[in-house]
């Protein structure tokens, strides 16, 4: 029975859109996977896709997939680059990956308008600024 599945809560596994400053002296923003695990994760997907309304109209951007083979015990990595454009928009993350054998997978989403300056953190992993997903 579907009661009777036990599904593994994902922990320590988050998503940052983070900014950096660019040789033009211009704004970079880009999705990264932080594993603050003591241990490695292996075979992560990551799907992402925006979706939402601006002026009455529906907008959805492509979904895009990644494979990741493994993301290293306290590390993070690069899952895309992303653009302000779309930060008005739902930008939804899809994390799956595997420990030991036992699937995990987790949805992130950052809301319309919460990916700007005024919720910008320090992320010590990425030594940058960016808005970390709690």
């Amino acid at each position: 029975m579907k009661k009777d599945i036990k599904i593994p809560k994902v922990e320590n596994v988050t998503l940052a859109v983070a900014c950096t400053i660019n040789k033009l002296n211009q704004e970079e923003w880009s999705v990264h996977l932080i594993n603050r695990n003591e241990y490695d994760i292996e075979n992560t997907l990551v799907s992402s896709t925006g979706y939402g309304e601006q002026d009455g109209e529906q907008q959805k951007t492509s979904t895009l997939r990644h494979f990741l083979e493994t993301v290293p015990a306290r590390s993070s990595i690069l899952i895309e680059p992303i653009t302000a454009d779309i930060f008005h928009l739902n930008n939804e993350f899809w994390v799956s990956y595997y420990v030991d054998g036992r699937i995990y997978d987790k949805k992130f989403i950052f809301l319309p308008d919460t990916i700007k300056e005024e919720n910008l953190i320090y992320i010590k992993e990425l030594d940058t600024k960016g808005v970390l997903h709690s």
